[in-house]
């Protein structure tokens, strides 16, 4: 019985941050608590019992993002594999593939939410990077790379990964079209010889 309740909590929570996401990109900070509740199909007792913000949910939805994004980062595959994993996270992130469009939604916050906007770069891209960078460190350690700064590298990779095409995402200006999986293994094999050891 606990573990069918503890399903349905769950399932609440994440209608709650899909609703919030949806609604951050549509309105950005306009967003209000009432608006998310009702496009969740929750109520505002079972919202505010969940997160006493809008800047604990846009955490929350940053650190979803974050641990879905890095997830190539804990399979123990080849660096190249790895690499490519992960610039591939990011490029279907930045054309839009994996939902509404949070990159915009934040740059619409950003100046009338500043805290919430600091919340979800910490919680969600800053995070990314820390893991990107101890990642690095460690196939440093491990000799397949070669890293002597492994946050400048993590910041560099993922430049090359989302290039211009980050900017585009932000203005709304529609990508070229590119072929995505051809694109993020070219990026890791570059990277790859950059920081091969020796």
């Amino acid at each position: 019985m606990a573990r069918v309740a503890g399903q349905v909590d769950e399932a609440k929570t994440e209608a709650i941050l899909d609703a919030a996401l949806a609604l951050f990109a549509e309105k950005g900070a306009l967003t209000s608590m009432e608006a998310i509740a009702r496009r969740a199909g929750v109520s505002r007792q079972t919202l505010y019992n969940r997160f006493a913000s809008k800047v604990e949910i846009g955490q929350a939805l940053a650190a979803r993002r974050a641990a879905a994004l890095t997830e190539p980062l804990r399979t123990g595959g080849e660096p190249a594999a790895v690499l490519a994993g992960y610039a591939e996270g990011l490029l279907h992130k930045m054309r839009g593939d994996t939902g509404p469009d949070a990159l915009r939604g934040v740059a619409l916050m950003s100046p009338t939410a500043p805290e919430l906007a600091q919340a979800v770069y910490r919680a969600g891209p800053a995070e990314g990077l820390r893991r990107l960078s101890a990642w690095l460190a460690e196939e440093d350690r491990l000799g397949r790379l070669s890293i002597p700064d492994p946050d400048a590298a993590a910041e560099m990779y993922v430049g090359m990964i989302m290039g211009h095409g980050h900017l585009r995402t932000i203005l709304n200006i529609p990508h070229p079209p590119f072929d995505l999986e051809a694109r993020a293994r070219e990026t890791a094999e570059r990277f790859m010889r950059a920081f091969a050891p020796g």
